[in-house]
């Protein structure tokens, strides 16, 4: 059974690269210098995640709605 998840990948301007989340899994983490790099990792972290749930027996978290992600300006 295949599942879809969002992900977040997040430019980190000090070390370069992206901090990747999941915004369904939350404590799924990883990090890449590409985006396909990211992919990939992320791809195996979400694997090894619901895998480790489904063995302890936990629900698997579906994504019934996307995350909305939106640019807002304040004046500083």
């Amino acid at each position: 059974m295949s599942r879809t998840y969002t992900v977040v990948l997040d430019p980190d301007p000090e070390e370069g690269g992206y901090t990747v989340t999941v915004p369904a899994l939350p404590g799924v983490v990883t990090q890449g210098e590409t985006v396909d790099q990211c992919i990939e990792r992320v791809q195996e972290a979400i694997a090894l995640h619901l895998a480790a749930m489904a063995e302890d027996g936990e629900a698997i978290p579906e994504e019934h709605e996307k995350p909305l992600l939106v640019t807002v300006t304040v004046a500083a």
